[in-house]
């Protein structure tokens, strides 16, 4: 498992992790998964994933959207912890990755929660609000293609309802943002954000 959420050391992660996360199998079949797959470091971690689900419930969600799928770990930790009746949109490019996602999402009995929309997640953003959807998401959460950060910021912005809420991932970009010798463009792009 990676340790570089909190940015601890190995050692101290792992007690964090084995007293405070409660990661049912079906999430950790997923996580186990994925990380044989190119591309794994996308994946959320599962404290980051435990810490979306609480947010859901905290703020009492029952519409999400999810900019950034990759194979499903955010979405299947936000969709377990939305009620019966909730939903989730969930935007990513890749059929490959996301064909894993939706397996997952059916074995653990939230695939008809989810709404996924395989474009470009600027078009399904731009269609939501053409449909009048503006105001009508309680939670975002956006973890995509950091060079679009502003761009899916702003929109989420109009498509979430007041008093609700958006989460960015790598926003600390794992400390690059501070280093202003650090010209890369996504580096660049989540320090304008």
């Amino acid at each position: 498992m990676p340790h570089k959420t909190l940015g601890l050391a190995p050692e101290l992660y792992d007690y964090v992790l084995s007293n405070s996360l409660r990661e049912p199998d079906i999430l950790k079949q997923l996580r186990e998964e994925t990380a044989s797959l190119p591309g794994a470091v996308m994946q959320v971690t599962p404290d980051q994933g435990q810490f979306l689900s609480f947010l859901v419930q905290l703020i009492g969600a029952k519409k999400a959207l999810e900019i950034g799928v990759f194979t499903g770990y955010s979405s299947l930790c936000v969709a377990l912890a939305l009620p019966n009746n909730g939903r989730l949109v969930a935007c990513d490019v890749s059929d490959e990755y996301t064909r894993i996602a939706r397996r997952y999402w059916q074995a653990a009995g939230v695939a008809d929660k989810i709404d996924l929309r395989i474009a470009p997640a600027l078009n399904t953003l731009d269609q939501l609000l053409e449909n009048g959807e503006s105001g009508n998401f309680d939670f975002v959460f956006i973890d995509a293609d950091k060079n679009n950060y502003a761009n899916y910021y702003e929109r989420s912005l109009k498509l979430v309802r007041p008093g609700g809420l958006i989460a960015v991932d790598n926003v600390l970009w794992s400390g690059r943002v501070a280093d202003l010798q650090d010209t890369d463009p996504r580096t660049q792009s989540i320090r304008e954000l």
